[in-house]
């Protein structure tokens, strides 16, 4: 299933039937993920906040990822999604996050990482896991696959 509005209706069903609350840390996507989800109507009552931390300086002053971690791995990386998603939680009245960083090209591509990188995070009881997958197609395309396997991956989290 690839429909967004679809997938971002079973989050909030899953969401509310656990009376949980969701926040979201984007990179790559730039807020596409908490745009989906707040076509929903009714969304308020399980989403709480949305961040769209861009650059390096507003993941760490936003979400307090250590500056060390963007030295050691890169802006684009499991370590970073994984404190992304953490410190939206820690930012947030949220019980559950998301996380997105990545390359959605048509620059910006490194040695190991080329357009189409992208890193996720998910964080839910204290429990968070991470994912690096290469997307094909243009930066929409990219990002439009993106934001599908992030809401993929909640649900997946969820139930």
């Amino acid at each position: 299933m690839d429909n967004i509005a679809e997938l971002s209706i079973k989050v909030g069903r899953a969401l509310q039937a656990k009376g949980l609350l969701l926040t979201t840390a984007e990179s790559c996507t730039g807020g596409g993920v908490a745009q989906a989800i707040t076509e929903i109507a009714g969304s308020s009552e399980w989403f709480d906040c949305g961040f769209v931390t861009y650059s390096n300086a507003s993941k760490n002053e936003m979400l307090d990822v250590p500056a060390a971690l963007f030295a050691q791995h890169g802006m684009v990386s499991e370590e970073i999604a994984g404190a992304m998603a953490e410190g939206a939680i820690a930012n947030s009245n949220a019980h559950v996050s998301l996380s997105t960083t990545g390359i959605a090209g048509p620059g910006g591509a490194v040695p190991g990482k080329p357009v189409g990188t992208v890193c996720f995070g998910w964080s839910v009881n204290d429990h968070t896991r991470t994912e690096r997958l290469v997307f094909s197609g243009d930066r929409h395309a990219v990002r439009h696959q993106t934001v599908v396997h992030a809401l993929k991956g909640l649900l997946q989290l969820l139930q």
